[in-house]
């Protein structure tokens, strides 16, 4: 796929996105490219670990607000991961930001490697709308609830540092540092016996507990706001940068 990579270090998979001139939207395209790239890396009993990467310069900007995402795919769901059953381990290696739509695919991942440059955040609410790829309740256990509240209220950014302290990223490195940091981290999972590996993966992730009710909650909640004034008026003001002004219906 164009706008997806893939390269095998050793038991490693490279999953890179590569749409830069669009700050790694995912559009169709990247919805394509990750889910054929994940589920060669699921399929293939060669390789243990597996690393999400966006480049040296940003993550993902989140979901394309003018092509929107595409459909959701047979195996990985929205984005082709966001509820993907996955076996074996994922880490996010993130660069710049991972925003919206960006920050749901690393909440998507199992571990994160980030560099100082990195933010992470949730700018929904500022064009009308609230997560819909699971970040509104995710977020939630990945971070202290007050923290991922503010995230989700504010729109504000969550610096790497503070990331780091919260417990939400793994590996805080110099920018430029972040794959190679990544693979480092893989090659300690892969130094383990692959089959016990994705065990405790399974029992660790079965202990989030089951979604099922909260993504009909968050469809619910989606489906609501997607017919309101206000996303009309937010998309808008985001695409004639200008501040937007609410009507509250």
């Amino acid at each position: 796929m164009d706008n997806v990579d893939v390269e095998i270090h050793n038991k490693t998979t490279v999953i890179t996105i590569r749409r830069e001139s669009k700050r790694n939207a995912i559009d169709p395209s990247v919805t394509a490219g990750l889910d054929s790239a994940f589920n060669a890396y699921e399929d293939d009993p060669g390789q243990w670990c597996a690393i999400l990467y966006g480049g040296p310069e940003i993550f993902s900007a989140g979901a394309d607000l003018g092509l929107g995402v595409g459909e959701p795919t047979p195996r990985g769901g929205l984005a082709g991961l966001i509820t993907r059953e996955r076996s074996k381990p994922l880490i996010a290696a993130v660069e710049g930001l991972a925003v919206g739509g960006g920050l749901e695919l690393v909440l998507s991942c199992d571990l994160v490697v980030a560099s100082t440059a990195a933010k992470f955040g949730l700018p929904e609410v500022k064009r009308g709308l609230m997560p819909d790829f699971g970040g509104a309740f995710r977020i939630m256990r990945a971070l202290p609830p007050n923290i991922g509240r503010e995230l989700l209220l504010t729109a504000k950014a969550l610096d790497a540092q503070r990331a780091e302290r919260l417990g939400f990223v793994n590996r805080l490195v110099e920018p430029g540092c972040v794959l190679e940091a990544a693979l480092a981290l893989a090659e300690e999972i892969c130094a383990n016996a692959p089959l016990a590996v994705q065990g405790a993966l399974k029992v660790a992730n079965a202990a989030k507990g089951d979604e099922s009710y909260l993504w009909r909650l968050s469809d619910e909640v989606h489906a609501g706001l997607i017919t309101s004034n206000d996303l009309v008026e937010g998309v808008g003001a985001f695409f004639e940068k200008r501040s937007p002004r609410w009507s509250g219906t």
